[in-house]
């Protein structure tokens, strides 16, 4: 008897499950921006969001809640309740870096979080104000080691990716730059072309419109390929300094607890999205580099958020650089 009546929940649980799944989402669904309007995670985001909409039949509503490297949004989505209704995209910064840069993170990237979608990797680019006298990294890295009591650089917020990606330019060049964290990207880049910060390791998507319009100056792609974005940008590789790669990724996730069904559902948004050739084209053409399918699965952005939190911690501790 006992038997089936565990069998009998069993089937009634899977049944409600399929019921969940089928009518899920009934209300729009809230995608937390962890940064200012503007920056290369919203501006992806919104690209994102407006495709899911039109697939999930529902309105994806984008709100921008940064602040500690984007770790405030993160922790809202990491309080919130289970139920698919809120989001949150992250990045390198939020769900890897800033696990070993804060000294008391916010929350537990591994276990405070559902992973629900890996979509894209995306270059950071070392790009100065427009008036810095430099043309090329190894002249770039001269002037830096002359002027570096008096240089500043700028950030989307500490821990947040944009700016482990000077720090680890920093570390291996050997200068110690004032850092200014902001409130998102969008600020920092407006400083920097008011040329109020000398430089900033941007995220290539919205450094390239600076870049095109003669704004900021380029100096370096920080990975070991050149993006066809900015071909015409070299590598730091290219120019002498090989260990200098850093970049950013962009993946969905929920709270802690959320039913495999909307996992699936919410993937399968996400999944569609990513397949949509306008989507496709948008986001390449701002040089990120979409996931192959079976990169995009919830199991492999378990995994992945692991394996990028132990990558990072070796270089941030040789760094030195912690935030309280």
């Amino acid at each position: 008897m006992l038997a089936r009546i565990w069998t009998g929940c069993g089937l009634l649980l899977t049944a409600l499950g399929a019921a969940l799944a089928q009518s899920y989402p009934t209300k729009p669904v809230n995608m937390i921006i962890p940064f200012a309007a503007g920056g290369p995670t919203d501006v992806l985001g919104r690209i994102m969001a407006q495709r899911m909409s039109e697939i999930l039949g529902q309105q994806v509503v984008v709100e921008n809640v940064g602040g500690a490297g984007g770790m405030t949004g993160s922790k809202r989505v990491a309080d919130a309740a289970p139920d698919g209704y809120t989001i949150v995209l992250g990045t390198v910064g939020t769900h890897a870096q800033g696990q070993n840069l804060y000294k008391k993170p916010l929350y537990n990237a591994i276990s405070d979080f559902t992973p629900v979608a890996l979509i894209a990797e995306v270059p950071i680019v070392l790009i100065a104000r427009k008036d810095l006298p430099v043309s090329s990294l190894s002249e770039f890295i001269a002037y830096a080691k002359a002027n570096q009591n008096k240089m500043q650089y700028g950030s989307a917020g500490a821990g947040s990716a944009t700016h482990l990606g000077c720090v680890l330019l920093n570390y291996l060049v050997g200068v110690d730059i004032t850092h200014v964290p902001y409130r998102g990207t969008g600020p920092a880049m407006q400083d920097l072309q008011g040329g109020r910060i000398d430089y900033l390791c941007e995220v290539i998507s919205t450094a390239k419109p600076q870049i095109d319009g003669g704004t900021v100056k380029a100096i370096a792609i920080m990975t070991k390929e050149r993006s066809q974005a900015l071909p015409d940008v070299p590598t730091a590789l290219e120019q002498g300094l090989p260990k200098l790669e850093a970049y950013t990724w962009n993946a969905i996730f929920l709270p802690k607890g959320a039913a495999p069904e909307i996992v699936s559902r919410l993937h399968d948004a996400a999944l569609g999205a990513m397949k949509t050739p306008m989507v496709r084209e948008r986001l390449e053409g701002l040089g990120a580099v979409i996931v192959p399918e079976d990169r995009a699965s919830s199991e492999y952005l378990a995994q992945f958020v692991k394996s990028e939190i132990e990558k990072w911690a070796g270089p941030i501790k040789a760094s030195g650089v912690t935030v309280e």
